[in-house]
């Protein structure tokens, strides 16, 4: 049997469809690899049973298929950061704060080789903005909730979400950097510190 298993062909216009089975593909091979260091065209080809030349329609190098890597990982991210304050009442505005930034940190703990490629891969030749960007919007718009919901906040919203979401960020990258010496507790735990140092 050879490198690549069959698959039966999407149909005709069903392009997205195959890219999108593509980044699923190296998504799963980065979760087994632990970084892109080791991520290759054949490799993703393999997992995801098609021919290299199939991804070469769409990504015209390992490069760009990184890129569109990139952009799967976030929106999976921002999609589970809005889904865990969705699980909260409307009104209950610091505790969807809360929500959104642990489901960060657990995103960041449980997939670190998702999460390094997000903050050290995005050329700053693309003339696009990181992902980390679009993260910290959601943040400033959910601390401008508080506000109108009467939260009396020590910053503007805008400051207060960077300084929340730096802060988180550090301590998952000090996390990371100890190798996972501490139980992943410390980091939540941190976000709720956080958050009472903005606000009254």
């Amino acid at each position: 049997m050879g490198e690549t298993s069959q698959r039966a062909r999407n149909p005709w216009g069903q392009g997205e469809r195959l890219r999108l089975e593509i980044l699923e593909a190296a998504a799963r091979l980065l979760s087994e690899l632990g970084s892109a260091e080791g991520l290759t065209i054949r490799g993703v080809a393999r997992v995801a049973g098609i021919s290299p030349a199939s991804i070469y329609q769409h990504f015209s190098d390992k490069s760009a298929l990184v890129d569109g890597l990139i952009d799967y990982d976030a929106t999976q991210l921002a999609e589970v950061m809005a889904q865990a304050q969705a699980q909260l009442p409307a009104d209950a505005v610091l505790d969807r704060v809360r929500a959104q930034m642990k489901a960060y940190c657990r995103f960041a703990l449980d997939s670190p080789g998702h999460y390094r490629l997000m903050i050290d891969n995005r050329s700053a030749n693309t003339g696009r903005p990181g992902p980390l960007t679009q993260f910290v919007q959601q943040v400033i718009t959910a601390f401008e909730r508080c506000q109108e919901a009467g939260v009396r906040l020590r910053l503007p919203p805008e400051r207060a979400a960077v300084v929340v979401f730096v802060g988180t960020h550090g301590r998952v990258a000090l996390w990371h950097a100890s190798q996972g010496a501490r139980p992943t507790e410390v980091v939540t735990d941190f976000v709720d510190e956080l958050i009472s140092l903005v606000i009254d």
